[in-house]
């Protein structure tokens, strides 16, 4: 927020400099710069759609915008003057979810894919695309029909330079290469004659509830991506909390959807750490996507925040963690990583270095922005007048991202008294894994000074946020050795016995609880029945039905659900309500003693595995940085993108009609901007110019430009004219509310 000056300074100073000061990615670094971005606003709504908006994309000259609806119609609109062209009657007979222009056709390929589980390809080379008053509605017969996917596809990927290859990520679990040259059309689902090779990765038992459990749900795809500057390297998230990176290079040959094989092995996991050994079901990934670097990954999660990631290619990367390192994460050890120093040697180890390197302007930065940081921790009133607590630490936090990441010339003693600050800082704030964040600043400064006392203190309180009571009472324990006669470390150590007491009080009684009733073994949720029906699909296909039938258990279950499909705005008014009959396949006693002849076998690094065979888990990227406050929730399309050619911000559609735009380095809160009555799914900037469009569930397309006459953190209404203290509450308000419904399931939201 506006505390400090932005980082890549006044615009006007950046323009008369260009003559000295030669750049070669000046019109790179102009496109988004932090002015233009503070003064972005709506400038035109497109109207041409009579449904939700659900994908929009820039051809690669940037002189036309597709997009696909509910209506189940694509619309390509013009840029320089908004008008609609050429509106397209596609036949899909459901929501349309991703649409592309086809490199290298002259953008007369266009390419679309529905909930209908068809990817169809059109020809527009016959339409006009005249004046405006003539515009073209068209129901046209695609010259391509994929029918091959068998649940809603999701997202559509091409590759820069190639006109001949279209790639489709599909809730079926697979990601289908459809080769133009090939053939235009495919059997339909469930033909009897069906021999449509085109699975280029069969990912229907690759999903992982954690990092030490092995694969073997169905991963439903949400999204997928082709690196710009590498395109053999392939992205995709789906329905568990691990994007994958694959090379097309070292994939096995293609194959059809008769046969489950086993997941192709991956060059990269990406997670954060805190995200790899949760059990939660429903979290999930909506979008991936490289930055236009190609040196990096953003990852968007249904329930949670935005994630950026190094793409490790090289296999040089500080931030790969294995299972063993998440058991440390959280665990007390007196010497981290072997060096451990007392605050009397660590000062003066520092003394002489820190002497000359304060000498500089950076320094002199990051001593006022640590100034301010401790003064937002410590609320002193004259320096925060009329400022909610939040606000403060929100500020606090910010002033740290600044000299941790922002590039300021920091000596150790300085960066571990300033991740002490932010983790103290995320703990009084208690955004939604604010408390994993402070975990991991901790653990860094324990790198540098493993034997502080507040940094123990902090992180017993952290560890008692995320419910590890048992090592946060390592922790107090080593904090009280440090200080024994601090009533406050004794009131802490005391509380969180009772904690961890009344913790397994609450576990033996719930042991007891599930064994003494005996319904309570086979109560299963929804998504554990389905997964256990798809993991057994396979096998249960091959033997006769009668057998199959005798083994079946059926279970009798009522539901209610939308009709609109998961991007509908109004839940109850189309709610069906119901009763559902599955029959589950019964495992016999024969199969369990011969270690489950139905298991899937998923992991990429060993064949079929029997009871003996040990998982080993693979490695993964871990986070680099975090962007907070909007909420996705309500829709599992939601995209998070980077701006400009550069990628120096990001941006974020949200569940509350705004959509949220952060500097990508230090994840500094740039803007927000009111974008949709409901809510912002897709954001989408120029290739070239200060341009974005948003979609969401209006049936409009919102050009933004930076066409405001003074910079804001907020826009729409009368936001522009407001003074910046109503701004920052504006802002804090709607953060604060979406953090709020994060923590809600997607039916509340709905």
């Amino acid at each position: 927020m506006e505390f400090f000056a932005y980082r890549d300074g006044n615009i006007s100073n950046f323009i008369d400099n260009r003559t000295i000061d030669f750049r070669h990615d000046f019109k790179h670094t102009l496109q988004m710069h932090s002015s233009m971005v503070r003064r972005l606003s709506l400038e035109r709504e497109l109207e041409g759609h009579i449904g939700c908006v659900n994908t929009i994309a820039w051809n690669s000259k940037g002189t036309l915008l597709i997009s696909g609806s509910d209506d189940t119609q694509i619309n390509i609109w013009r840029h320089s003057d908004r008008k609609l062209l050429n509106s397209i009657e596609t036949g899909h007979s459901s929501n349309i979810f991703c649409t592309k222009f086809v490199p290298e056709t002259s953008d007369e390929i266009v390419v679309s894919g529905a909930g209908d589980a068809e990817v169809r390809v059109f020809n527009i080379s016959c339409l006009s695309g005249g004046r405006a008053e003539e515009i073209q509605e068209t129901a046209m017969t695609p010259y391509a029909h994929f029918q091959c996917h068998t649940r809603r596809v999701k997202k559509l990927a091409v590759e820069v330079g190639n006109p001949n290859v279209i790639w489709s990520a599909s809730e079926d679990g697979t990601l289908r290469q459809h080769d133009l040259r090939e053939g235009c059309s495919c059997p339909p689902a469930g033909s009897s004659n069906q021999e449509c090779r085109s699975v280029l990765l069969d990912l229907r038992g690759a999903a992982k509830r954690s990092l030490a459990e092995p694969p073997k749900h169905l991963l439903q795809l949400k999204s997928c991506d082709i690196n710009v500057t590498r395109p053999h390297l392939l992205l995709v998230g789906g329905s568990d909390a691990f994007a994958r990176l694959y090379d097309r290079r070292m994939l096995p040959p293609m194959s059809s959807c008769r046969r489950k094989t086993s997941p192709p092995p991956c060059v990269n996991y990406f997670c954060p750490m805190h995200l790899s050994e949760r059990g939660n079901s429903g979290l999930h990934l909506t979008h991936v996507t490289f930055s236009p670097n190609g040196e990096e990954i953003l990852m968007s999660y249904s329930g949670e925040h935005v994630y950026l990631m190094d793409l490790n290619q090289d296999g040089r990367n500080a931030r790969q963690y294995t299972c063993g390192d998440v058991v440390k994460h959280w665990s007390f050890s007196p010497a981290l990583n072997g060096v451990e120093l007392s605050p009397l040697v660590a000062v003066a180890s520092e003394r002489i270095s820190s002497a000359k390197s304060y000498a500089t302007v950076q320094s002199d930065k990051s001593r006022k922005l640590m100034e301010i940081a401790k003064i937002c921790l410590e609320d002193e009133e004259q320096y925060c007048i009329g400022i909610e607590d939040r606000e403060q630490y929100c500020y606090g936090i910010e002033a740290c991202n600044e000299v941790l990441d922002g590039g300021c010339a920091i000596d150790s003693l300085m960066k571990h008294d300033c991740l002490c600050t932010r983790a103290a800082l995320l703990l009084k704030r208690k955004w939604k894994n604010d408390a994993h964040m402070a975990v991991r600043d901790l653990n860094e400064a324990r790198k540098i000074n493993s034997s502080s006392f507040k940094e123990l203190v902090y992180m017993s309180e952290a560890l008692s946020q995320v419910s590890k009571y048992k090592e946060a009472l390592d922790f107090a324990h080593a904090a009280q050795g440090l200080d024994s006669s601090n009533a406050e470390v004794a009131k802490m150590v005391e509380s969180i016995r009772n904690e961890l007491s009344a913790a397994e009080k609450n576990k033996k009684l719930n042991d007891v609880g599930s064994k003494s009733d005996p319904r309570a073994g086979g109560i299963i949720s929804l998504s554990d029945i389905l997964y256990r029906t798809e993991a057994n699909s396979d096998a249960s296909r091959d033997g006769p039905r009668s057998e199959r039938e005798e083994s079946d258990e059926e279970i009798e279950l009522d539901f209610e659900t939308s009709m609109s499909g998961d991007e509908g705005r109004d839940a109850e008014p189309n709610v069906l309500h119901g009763s559902l009959n599955l029959r589950v396949p019964k495992q016999t006693d024969s199969a369990r003693e011969a270690g489950g002849s139905n298991r899937f076998c998923g992991s990429p690094s060993s064949s079929c595995q029997d009871d003996e065979t040990i998982y080993q888990p693979e490695a993964v990227i871990d986070m680099k940085q975090r962007y907070a406050g909007h909420c996705n929730v309500g829709t599992d399309i939601k995209q998070a993108s980077f701006l400009g050619q550069n990628g120096d911000y990001i941006a974020s559609g949200s569940d509350d009609g705004r959509w949220f735009i952060w500097e990508k380095k230090t994840g500094r809160f740039i803007k927000m901007l009111l974008g949709d009555e409901a809510v912002v799914n897709c954001i989408q900037c120029h290739p070239f110019e200060s341009v974005v469009a948003t979609s969401g569930i209006d049936n409009t397309i919102k050009i933004w430009t930076p066409s405001a006459s003074v910079p804001s953190m907020i826009t729409g209404g009368s936001a522009d004219s407001v003074s910046v203290g109503v701004e920052k509450a504006q802002v804090l308000m709607a953060m604060e509310s979406n953090q709020q419904s994060l923590c809600q399931t997607r039916e509340d939201i709905l």
